[in-house]
């Protein structure tokens, strides 16, 4: 079966229960969507080794955890898809001592398109600013698969590491926009090799609608 596929229905089953049972634990209070583009190729990277670009879709479930003073904490999973670029611009990073140096220099060095898998966690930092308008800080991890092996990242189970900032400004009663930028890292802790891993920035735009 289509991992994609799989990766949704399941997902998207377990959605409908969580609406249907009002006693689910994991029943979010609010709901969104959100569409990120980050790339290698930024102030705070820019490495010159490989060329490396992401659109990432995400579905979001926001559980409140409660307020201190001014700030209100929320817990956010996101399910997503990342549709990758990737090519080696620098074939010396395929050193001479790996085996099959000149294969993987002619593999990698080709443009090629990829996609990752993730369900990721995330704990988040709301402060009103000015009436309807709220600064927003997320630290968050995620559980991953990525379906082609790059000289920086080995095929198959990964971690993607994420911090954000941005502005979320409530429309209505109900629903609210958010816009921010972010910081990405993508690697597999040495659970397998190569694990160079990826570095990106970007930014992101979303929204949400509050269920109660």
């Amino acid at each position: 079966m289509n991992f994609r596929f799989l990766f949704f229905l399941l997902f998207f089953c377990s959605f409908i229960y969580s609406q249907n049972n009002k006693n689910y634990f994991f029943k979010p209070n609010k709901i969104g969507f959100l569409y990120n583009y980050a790339n290698e190729k930024n102030f705070l990277f820019d490495d010159t080794d490989y060329y490396y670009t992401t659109n990432t879709f995400k579905s979001q479930f926001f559980y409140n955890l409660g307020n201190w003073k001014t700030l209100n904490f929320e817990l956010v999973i996101q399910p997503q898809i990342q549709f990758l670029k990737h090519q080696l611009l620098n074939e010396q990073f395929v050193l001479p001592n790996e085996e099959n140096f000149k294969e993987k220099r002619l593999r990698f060095t080709k443009l090629k398109n990829m996609n990752l898998y993730s369900i990721e966690f995330g704990f988040s930092i709301n402060q009103l600013i000015i009436e309807n308008l709220f600064l927003k800080i997320t630290a968050s991890v995620g559980l991953s698969v990525i379906d082609t092996e790059t000289e920086r990242l080995a095929k198959g189970f990964t971690f993607i590491e994420n911090g954000s900032i941005g502005f979320t400004y409530q429309t209505s009663l109900k629903t609210a926009l958010y816009l921010g930028t972010n910081i990405g890292h993508v690697s597999n802790f040495d659970f397998q090799k190569p694990n160079s891993g990826f570095n990106i920035v970007g930014f992101e735009i979303g929204i949400s609608y509050q269920l109660k």
